[in-house]
C-alpha cells in the first residue's frame, strides 16, 4: 500500500473543532425541545387543573339541579299545607316527595344499604346495639336505626343497627350423680 492509500480524505476526517461544533449544535436543539417539552408540560398541568375544576363544578351543578323539583314539591307542601284535610293526605304528600328524593338518588348510583333480616356485616352495619328476641337467628339485623348508603361498591355511611344477641344457654344441669353427697362424706370423715 501507498502512502495516500492509507491516508483518509480530508473531507472525511473532522477536526476536534468541528466535533466541537456539532455536538455544541445538538445540545442547542436539545436544549430547545427540553425547553418546549416542559413548557408543554407545563401548560398540561395548568389545563388539567382547570378541566378538573370545571369537570368537578359541571357534576356539582348536574346534581344540584336534579335535587331542586324535590325542593319544589316541598315549597308546595308548605303552601297547601293549610288545605290539607288530614294527616294522611299530608303523609301521603310527604311519602311522594321521600320516593322522588330516593329515585334521584338511584339516578346517580347511590342505593340504600338493606339490613333488616340480614346477617350483621361490619362493612354494611354499625351496631347500635344488641337485643335479644327468640326464633331470630344469632346477630341478625332486628331494626334499622339510620339508613345506610352506598354509591357502587363504596359505603357512603353505614346503616345503624340493632343486632340480635342470643340469650347465653344456662350451663346444663349437673347429672344426678355429680350432685348427689358422696355417702362417705356426709358423716365428715
Amino acid at each position: 500500500m501507498s502512502k495516500e492509500d492509507s491516508k483518509e480524505p480530508d473531507d472525511k476526517k473532522e477536526t476536534p473543532e468541528t466535533q466541537l461544533e456539532k455536538l455544541q449544535a445538538e445540545k442547542g436543539e436539545i436544549f430547545d425541545r427540553l425547553q418546549r417539552v416542559s413548557a408543554e408540560f407545563a401548560n398540561y398541568q395548568k389545563r388539567s387543573v382547570k378541566q378538573i375544576s370545571e369537570s368537578i363544578a359541571y357534576e356539582k351543578e348536574h346534581i344540584i339541579k336534579s335535587l331542586l323539583p324535590i325542593l319544589d314539591n316541598f315549597e308546595h307542601t308548605f303552601t297547601h299545607l293549610d288545605k290539607a284535610s288530614d294527616a294522611a293526605e299530608l303523609t301521603k304528600g310527604v311519602r311522594m316527595i321521600y320516593d322522588q328524593f330516593v329515585s334521584i338518588l338511584k339516578s346517580h348510583g347511590v342505593e340504600q344499604i338493606i339490613a333488616v333480616g340480614e346477617k350483621f356485616d361490619p362493612a354494611y352495619h354499625q351496631a347500635l346495639t344488641q337485643r335479644s328476641e327468640a326464633g331470630k337467628e344469632d346477630m341478625v339485623v332486628l331494626e334499622e336505626y339510620r339508613t345506610g348508603y352506598k354509591l357502587g361498591d363504596k359505603i357512603l355511611r353505614p346503616t345503624i343497627v340493632i343486632v340480635n344477641k342470643k340469650a347465653a344457654t344456662a350451663p346444663e344441669e349437673k347429672t344426678q350423680e355429680e350432685t348427689a353427697p358422696d355417702s362417705g362424706s356426709e358423716n365428715g370423715d
